[in-house]
Protein backbone atom coordinates (compact mmCIF):
# COMPACT_ATOMS: atom_id res chain seq x y z
CA UNK A 1 0.00 0.00 0.00
CA UNK A 2 2.59 2.26 0.72
CA UNK A 3 3.97 1.99 -2.77
CA UNK A 4 0.83 2.97 -4.46
CA UNK A 5 0.66 5.24 -2.34
CA UNK A 6 3.77 6.97 -2.98
CA UNK A 7 3.32 6.33 -6.57
CA UNK A 8 -0.64 8.10 -6.16
CA UNK A 9 1.29 11.24 -4.29
CA UNK A 10 3.58 11.14 -7.91
CA UNK A 11 0.69 11.56 -9.90
CA UNK A 12 -0.61 14.04 -8.07
CA UNK A 13 2.49 16.56 -8.07
CA UNK A 14 3.20 15.63 -11.70
CA UNK A 15 -0.08 16.26 -13.04
CA UNK A 16 1.09 17.45 -16.37
CA UNK A 17 3.33 14.45 -16.63
CA UNK A 18 0.51 12.24 -15.80
CA UNK A 19 -1.71 13.29 -18.20
CA UNK A 20 0.89 13.53 -21.12
CA UNK A 21 1.47 9.67 -20.36
CA UNK A 22 -2.21 9.02 -20.30
CA UNK A 23 -3.14 10.77 -23.67
CA UNK A 24 0.23 8.46 -24.60
CA UNK A 25 -1.95 5.49 -23.43
CA UNK A 26 -5.14 6.49 -25.16
CA UNK A 27 -3.44 7.04 -28.15
CA UNK A 28 -1.76 3.56 -28.27
CA UNK A 29 -5.18 2.02 -26.82
CA UNK A 30 -6.54 3.46 -30.17
CA UNK A 31 -4.25 2.20 -32.63
CA UNK A 32 -4.82 -1.60 -30.58
CA UNK A 33 -8.79 -1.09 -31.01
CA UNK A 34 -8.47 -0.60 -34.46
CA UNK A 35 -6.25 -3.67 -35.51
CA UNK A 36 -8.30 -5.53 -33.43
CA UNK A 37 -11.80 -3.96 -34.74
CA UNK A 38 -13.37 -6.37 -36.78
CA UNK A 39 -14.17 -4.61 -40.06
CA UNK A 40 -17.07 -5.73 -41.93
CA UNK A 41 -18.32 -3.23 -44.97
CA UNK A 42 -22.11 -4.04 -46.11
CA UNK A 43 -21.58 -3.47 -49.50
CA UNK A 44 -24.84 -1.97 -50.10
CA UNK A 45 -25.02 1.17 -52.41
CA UNK A 46 -26.82 3.06 -49.56
CA UNK A 47 -25.38 1.79 -46.48
CA UNK A 48 -21.19 1.99 -47.08
CA UNK A 49 -20.87 5.76 -47.23
CA UNK A 50 -22.69 5.99 -43.43
CA UNK A 51 -20.82 3.18 -42.18
CA UNK A 52 -17.79 3.77 -43.57
CA UNK A 53 -17.46 7.37 -42.32
CA UNK A 54 -19.16 6.36 -39.06
CA UNK A 55 -16.13 4.38 -38.47
CA UNK A 56 -14.06 6.77 -39.73
CA UNK A 57 -15.17 9.50 -37.39
CA UNK A 58 -17.76 7.99 -34.52
CA UNK A 59 -14.68 6.45 -32.99
CA UNK A 60 -12.94 9.93 -32.52
CA UNK A 61 -15.62 11.63 -31.37
CA UNK A 62 -15.52 9.13 -28.10
CA UNK A 63 -12.08 9.12 -27.58
CA UNK A 64 -12.05 12.86 -27.78
CA UNK A 65 -14.79 13.13 -25.16
CA UNK A 66 -12.66 10.42 -23.03
CA UNK A 67 -10.16 12.78 -23.42
CA UNK A 68 -12.00 14.90 -21.67
CA UNK A 69 -13.75 13.26 -19.18
CA UNK A 70 -10.29 11.78 -17.92
CA UNK A 71 -8.74 15.20 -17.16
CA UNK A 72 -9.44 16.33 -13.71
CA UNK A 73 -8.99 19.79 -14.87
CA UNK A 74 -12.23 20.12 -16.46
CA UNK A 75 -14.06 20.36 -13.06
CA UNK A 76 -11.86 23.15 -12.58
CA UNK A 77 -12.68 24.98 -15.81
CA UNK A 78 -16.34 24.26 -15.07
CA UNK A 79 -15.94 25.80 -11.68
CA UNK A 80 -14.65 28.83 -12.88
CA UNK A 81 -16.26 29.48 -15.43
CA UNK A 82 -19.82 29.10 -13.78
CA UNK A 83 -18.42 30.55 -10.21
CA UNK A 84 -20.15 33.78 -9.05
CA UNK A 85 -17.75 37.08 -10.07
CA UNK A 86 -17.33 37.83 -6.11
CA UNK A 87 -14.11 39.90 -5.14
CA UNK A 88 -12.24 37.93 -7.76
CA UNK A 89 -12.84 38.96 -11.56
CA UNK A 90 -12.81 36.10 -14.27
CA UNK A 91 -9.95 36.29 -16.97
CA UNK A 92 -11.54 35.14 -20.22
CA UNK A 93 -7.82 34.51 -21.80
CA UNK A 94 -7.18 31.91 -18.69
CA UNK A 95 -10.19 30.33 -19.32
CA UNK A 96 -9.10 29.93 -22.75
CA UNK A 97 -5.52 28.38 -21.99
CA UNK A 98 -7.36 26.03 -20.00
CA UNK A 99 -9.57 24.60 -22.39
CA UNK A 100 -7.00 24.50 -25.27
CA UNK A 101 -4.77 22.85 -22.89
CA UNK A 102 -7.36 20.17 -22.63
CA UNK A 103 -8.40 20.04 -26.30
CA UNK A 104 -4.76 19.94 -27.29
CA UNK A 105 -4.18 16.41 -25.33
CA UNK A 106 -7.68 15.26 -25.87
CA UNK A 107 -7.26 15.28 -29.57
CA UNK A 108 -4.24 12.68 -29.66
CA UNK A 109 -5.91 9.66 -29.60
CA UNK A 110 -8.27 10.90 -32.36
CA UNK A 111 -5.92 11.94 -34.61
CA UNK A 112 -4.09 8.67 -34.15
CA UNK A 113 -7.64 6.67 -35.12
CA UNK A 114 -7.86 8.57 -38.17
CA UNK A 115 -4.73 8.52 -39.17
CA UNK A 116 -4.69 4.82 -38.46
CA UNK A 117 -7.65 4.79 -40.56
CA UNK A 118 -7.04 6.11 -43.74
CA UNK A 119 -3.75 4.55 -43.98
CA UNK A 120 -5.43 1.76 -43.18
CA UNK A 121 -7.81 2.21 -46.29
CA UNK A 122 -10.44 -0.08 -45.77
CA UNK A 123 -12.88 2.78 -44.34
CA UNK A 124 -12.49 5.05 -47.38
CA UNK A 125 -12.79 1.89 -49.80
CA UNK A 126 -15.85 1.14 -48.41
CA UNK A 127 -17.33 4.82 -48.28
CA UNK A 128 -16.27 5.57 -51.57
CA UNK A 129 -16.36 2.06 -53.62
CA UNK A 130 -19.21 3.57 -55.47
CA UNK A 131 -17.68 6.61 -57.25
CA UNK A 132 -14.95 4.07 -58.58
CA UNK A 133 -14.33 5.99 -62.30
CA UNK A 134 -15.71 3.40 -64.39
CA UNK A 135 -15.01 5.23 -67.55
CA UNK A 136 -10.88 5.61 -66.81
CA UNK A 137 -10.51 2.05 -64.76
CA UNK A 138 -13.24 0.13 -66.03
CA UNK A 139 -14.37 -1.50 -69.34
CA UNK A 140 -15.56 1.18 -71.57
CA UNK A 141 -17.00 -1.65 -74.01
CA UNK A 142 -19.40 -3.19 -71.07
CA UNK A 143 -22.21 -1.38 -71.46
CA UNK A 144 -26.47 -1.20 -70.71
CA UNK A 145 -25.74 -1.42 -67.58
CA UNK A 146 -28.31 1.22 -65.63
CA UNK A 147 -27.14 3.33 -63.37
CA UNK A 148 -28.27 1.50 -59.84
CA UNK A 149 -27.43 -1.45 -61.30
CA UNK A 150 -24.20 -0.14 -61.73
CA UNK A 151 -23.58 1.29 -58.18
CA UNK A 152 -24.89 -2.04 -56.61
CA UNK A 153 -22.00 -3.66 -58.52
CA UNK A 154 -19.73 -1.17 -57.76
CA UNK A 155 -20.57 -1.74 -53.51
CA UNK A 156 -19.24 -4.60 -53.57
CA UNK A 157 -15.83 -3.86 -54.45
CA UNK A 158 -14.66 -4.33 -50.45
CA UNK A 159 -16.31 -7.61 -50.29
CA UNK A 160 -14.22 -10.08 -52.40
CA UNK A 161 -16.04 -12.68 -52.05
CA UNK A 162 -19.40 -11.82 -53.72
CA UNK A 163 -18.05 -9.28 -56.14
CA UNK A 164 -19.33 -10.20 -59.51
CA UNK A 165 -18.38 -7.37 -61.94
CA UNK A 166 -14.71 -8.30 -63.27
CA UNK A 167 -16.14 -7.52 -66.27
CA UNK A 168 -17.05 -3.66 -65.93
CA UNK A 169 -13.92 -2.90 -63.89
CA UNK A 170 -11.09 -5.30 -62.21
CA UNK A 171 -11.38 -5.40 -58.53
CA UNK A 172 -7.71 -5.41 -57.60
CA UNK A 173 -7.38 -1.88 -59.78
CA UNK A 174 -10.43 -0.28 -58.10
CA UNK A 175 -9.12 -1.51 -54.47
CA UNK A 176 -5.48 -0.02 -55.57
CA UNK A 177 -7.18 3.58 -56.64
CA UNK A 178 -9.45 4.04 -53.66
CA UNK A 179 -6.23 2.71 -51.39
CA UNK A 180 -4.02 4.80 -52.96
CA UNK A 181 -7.04 7.90 -52.32
CA UNK A 182 -6.97 7.02 -48.70
CA UNK A 183 -3.19 6.75 -48.19
CA UNK A 184 -2.38 10.19 -49.67
CA UNK A 185 -5.13 11.85 -47.56
CA UNK A 186 -3.69 9.99 -44.47
CA UNK A 187 -0.47 11.24 -44.84
CA UNK A 188 -1.50 14.88 -45.80
CA UNK A 189 -3.55 14.76 -42.12
CA UNK A 190 -0.34 13.48 -40.41
CA UNK A 191 1.49 16.05 -42.13
CA UNK A 192 -1.61 18.62 -41.15
CA UNK A 193 -1.40 17.82 -37.72
CA UNK A 194 2.50 18.15 -37.00
CA UNK A 195 2.37 21.63 -38.63
CA UNK A 196 -0.27 22.25 -36.47
CA UNK A 197 1.40 20.98 -33.51
CA UNK A 198 4.50 22.88 -34.30
CA UNK A 199 2.86 26.42 -34.55
CA UNK A 200 0.73 26.21 -31.59
CA UNK A 201 3.94 24.29 -29.12
CA UNK A 202 6.84 26.20 -30.69
CA UNK A 203 5.56 29.40 -32.44
CA UNK A 204 2.44 30.82 -30.33
CA UNK A 205 4.75 31.83 -27.25
CA UNK A 206 6.93 34.17 -29.03
CA UNK A 207 4.52 36.40 -30.77
CA UNK A 208 2.08 36.43 -27.38
CA UNK A 209 4.97 35.64 -24.72
CA UNK A 210 3.57 37.74 -21.61
CA UNK A 211 0.00 36.49 -22.55
CA UNK A 212 0.72 33.13 -22.24
CA UNK A 213 2.94 33.64 -19.14
CA UNK A 214 0.13 35.18 -18.05
CA UNK A 215 -2.41 32.92 -18.57
CA UNK A 216 0.02 29.56 -17.79
CA UNK A 217 0.47 31.20 -14.27
CA UNK A 218 -2.89 31.96 -13.47
CA UNK A 219 -4.17 28.26 -14.48
CA UNK A 220 -2.01 26.93 -12.47
CA UNK A 221 -2.97 28.82 -9.76
CA UNK A 222 -6.50 28.07 -10.01
CA UNK A 223 -5.48 24.46 -9.97
CA UNK A 224 -3.06 24.95 -7.08
CA UNK A 225 -5.59 26.85 -5.20
CA UNK A 226 -8.00 24.00 -5.51
CA UNK A 227 -5.86 21.50 -4.51
CA UNK A 228 -4.66 23.33 -1.74
CA UNK A 229 -8.49 24.17 -0.40
CA UNK A 230 -9.96 20.11 -0.34
CA UNK A 231 -6.53 19.33 1.69
CA UNK A 232 -7.60 22.18 4.35
CA UNK A 233 -11.23 20.75 4.37
CA UNK A 234 -9.78 17.57 4.86
CA UNK A 235 -7.65 18.12 7.25
CA UNK A 236 -10.37 20.43 9.05
CA UNK A 237 -13.49 17.27 8.84
CA UNK A 238 -10.43 15.15 10.48
CA UNK A 239 -10.10 17.22 13.14
CA UNK A 240 -13.66 18.00 13.77
CA UNK A 241 -14.71 14.89 13.52
CA UNK A 242 -11.85 13.73 16.23
CA UNK A 243 -13.35 16.25 18.59
CA UNK A 244 -17.06 15.77 18.06
CA UNK A 245 -16.01 11.61 18.95
CA UNK A 246 -13.31 12.72 22.18
CA UNK A 247 -16.37 14.69 23.32
CA UNK A 248 -19.00 12.11 22.93
CA UNK A 249 -16.86 9.39 24.58
CA UNK A 250 -16.18 12.33 27.31
CA UNK A 251 -19.99 12.63 27.95
CA UNK A 252 -20.68 9.10 27.53
CA UNK A 253 -18.25 8.64 30.11
CA UNK A 254 -19.76 10.91 32.67
CA UNK A 255 -23.20 10.24 31.66
CA UNK A 256 -22.34 6.37 32.53
CA UNK A 257 -20.18 6.85 35.47
CA UNK A 258 -17.44 5.10 34.42
CA UNK A 259 -14.82 6.97 36.69
CA UNK A 260 -12.05 6.69 33.96
CA UNK A 261 -11.14 10.34 33.39
CA UNK A 262 -7.68 11.73 32.10
CA UNK A 263 -5.72 14.91 33.89
CA UNK A 264 -6.68 18.08 33.31
CA UNK A 265 -3.55 19.17 32.05
CA UNK A 266 -3.46 17.10 29.25
CA UNK A 267 -6.60 16.61 28.48
CA UNK A 268 -7.04 20.52 28.71
CA UNK A 269 -3.61 20.86 26.22
CA UNK A 270 -4.89 18.02 24.03
CA UNK A 271 -7.98 19.90 23.62
CA UNK A 272 -6.70 23.45 22.94
CA UNK A 273 -4.43 21.96 20.35
CA UNK A 274 -7.01 20.38 17.95
CA UNK A 275 -9.34 23.43 18.07
CA UNK A 276 -6.46 25.23 17.11
CA UNK A 277 -6.44 23.19 14.00
CA UNK A 278 -10.16 24.28 13.89
CA UNK A 279 -9.58 27.86 13.06
CA UNK A 280 -12.42 28.79 14.82
CA UNK A 281 -14.95 26.70 12.65
CA UNK A 282 -16.68 24.56 15.38
CA UNK A 283 -20.18 24.26 14.73
CA UNK A 284 -21.83 23.12 11.38
CA UNK A 285 -23.89 25.94 10.55
CA UNK A 286 -20.48 28.13 10.32
CA UNK A 287 -18.65 25.50 7.92
CA UNK A 288 -21.89 25.67 5.97
CA UNK A 289 -21.28 29.33 5.68
CA UNK A 290 -17.88 29.39 4.94
CA UNK A 291 -18.34 27.00 2.21
CA UNK A 292 -20.85 29.19 0.33
CA UNK A 293 -18.80 32.02 1.18
CA UNK A 294 -16.09 30.64 -0.89
CA UNK A 295 -17.94 29.55 -3.87
CA UNK A 296 -19.77 32.92 -3.79
CA UNK A 297 -16.59 35.23 -2.92
CA UNK A 298 -13.72 34.17 -3.01
CA UNK A 299 -11.12 36.59 -1.71
CA UNK A 300 -9.51 39.02 -3.98
CA UNK A 301 -5.61 37.99 -5.06
CA UNK A 302 -4.53 40.80 -3.45
CA UNK A 303 -2.21 39.68 -0.36
CA UNK A 304 -2.09 43.34 1.14
CA UNK A 305 -5.60 43.65 2.23
CA UNK A 306 -6.64 41.26 4.64
CA UNK A 307 -9.41 39.13 4.14
CA UNK A 308 -12.42 40.63 6.01
CA UNK A 309 -15.46 38.19 6.34
CA UNK A 310 -18.97 39.28 7.14
CA UNK A 311 -22.12 37.23 6.62
CA UNK A 312 -22.30 37.93 3.02
CA UNK A 313 -19.28 36.91 2.34
CA UNK A 314 -16.26 39.29 1.98
CA UNK A 315 -15.92 43.13 2.53
CA UNK A 316 -16.25 45.32 -0.14
CA UNK A 317 -13.02 46.19 -1.84
CA UNK A 318 -13.14 50.07 -0.95
CA UNK A 319 -12.80 49.46 2.75
CA UNK A 320 -9.37 48.01 3.17
CA UNK A 321 -8.21 51.55 1.01
CA UNK A 322 -9.04 53.46 4.03
CA UNK A 323 -6.84 51.37 6.75
CA UNK A 324 -3.95 50.18 4.22
CA UNK A 325 -1.49 52.34 2.53
CA UNK A 326 0.04 50.76 -0.01
CA UNK A 327 3.70 50.81 -1.15
CA UNK A 328 4.62 53.74 -3.59
CA UNK A 329 5.81 52.30 -7.19
CA UNK A 330 8.35 53.64 -9.29
CA UNK A 331 7.73 53.24 -12.83
CA UNK A 332 10.48 53.52 -15.44
CA UNK A 333 9.93 53.54 -19.29
CA UNK A 334 12.95 52.14 -21.93
CA UNK A 335 13.01 53.38 -25.27
CA UNK A 336 14.09 51.55 -28.59
CA UNK A 337 15.32 53.24 -31.10
CA UNK A 338 14.84 49.65 -33.46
Amino acid sequence: MDKFRMIFQFLQSNQESFMNGICGIMALASAQMYSAFDFNCPCLPSYNLAYGLGILFVPPLVLFLLGFVMNNNVSVLAEEWKRPTGMRQKDPAVLRYMFCSMAQRAMIAPAVWISVTLLDGKCFMCAFSTSVPVEKLGNGSYTGLEEKEMRRILARIPCKEIYNGQELVAREVAVRYLRCISQALGWSFVLLMTVLAFLVRALRPCFTQAAFLKSKYWSHYIDIERKLFDETCTEHAKTFAKVCIQQFFEAMNMHMGLGHTHSPEAASSEVGEEKEKLLGITDQGTMNKLLRSWHKCKPPLCLHQEGLQNGNGWVEENQHHKHISLPKREIVTYYSKV
